[in-house]
């Protein structure tokens, strides 16, 4: 007669649902077996709030059941209402954990949303006009290069919205009709520039910066004799001024 064994003869099951990280990080979860992707990819549920520290959610042996704080029912034993003792002691312990209290003196719980609003970005406009400083300080570093050229008798003072993360200087092109956000081709065409020009950019800070697009004339700012560098951004302050072509200054203002 064969000897019965001593322990049920179970199968060895070794679940292939948790693996190593392959770039040292903790193994993913084990998730429920069962529910799998078309790949065969577990797909797990996000966990409703994370899980506590070992022993923190463990009731002391003997210890009498807790009544929330605030509910206003007897107490253990029938002596009274704990709903006064409890909301102090949820104040305390929430005090003393350095967690804040929520209305009604309840400690905050980890899944509590923080209030957080949109991060308000200030306001800022292009004023786009032919600036006769500039055209006389260009006329003299040209020379003889400038000859034909003449300063507009009438051009009107343009505003333009900064928005968004970048704006574009420059000349439309007629034959494809591309034309960029800010467009001198407009009367009268300031012919000094080209029809991608250069470019301002929002920075990090929300500020701006001007970014010359490796034009043919170059980009200067507060009348600047030498050009700026080729994509290259150069941070601009309230009321700086980026010159363009061969009258045109763009002033960056806060709104």
């Amino acid at each position: 007669m064969p000897t019965a064994p001593g322990f049920p003869p179970y199968q060895r099951h070794e679940s292939q649902l948790s693996r190593p990280s392959q770039i040292n990080r903790p193994a993913e979860p084990v998730p429920s077996e069962g529910f799998t992707s078309g790949s065969g990819d577990f797909l797990l549920d996000p966990p409703s709030r994370p899980a506590p520290p070992p022993g923190a959610g463990t009731a002391a042996a003997g210890a009498p059941p807790v009544t929330a704080a605030g509910a206003g029912g007897p107490a253990p034993g029938g002596t009274g209402f704990s709903g006064a003792a409890g909301a102090t002691g949820a104040a305390g312990a929430a005090g003393a954990a350095g967690s804040p209290a929520a209305p009604g003196g309840q400690p905050a719980g980890p899944d509590a949303a923080v209030p957080s609003g949109p991060v308000a970005r200030t306001s800022w406009v292009a004023v786009v006009a032919a600036d006769r400083e500039y055209f006389t300080a260009m006329m003299a570093r040209s020379g003889p290069d400038a000859e034909g050229l003449y300063f507009p008798a009438f051009s009107p003072e343009v505003r333009i919205p900064l928005t968004g993360e970048k704006v574009t200087i420059g000349r439309r092109r007629h034959r494809t009709g591309e034309a960029p956000d800010i467009d001198l081709s407009r009367a009268p065409e300031d012919p000094g520039v080209s029809h991608q020009h250069a470019m301002l950019v929002r920075e990090d800070t929300g500020g701006w910066a001007v970014v010359d697009q490796d034009s043919t004339n170059g980009t200067t700012v507060n009348l600047g004799e030498d050009p700026i560098r080729a994509y290259t951004p150069v941070p601009l302050a309230d009321g700086d001024r980026v010159h363009v072509g061969a009258w045109t200054t763009i002033t960056v203002r806060r709104a």
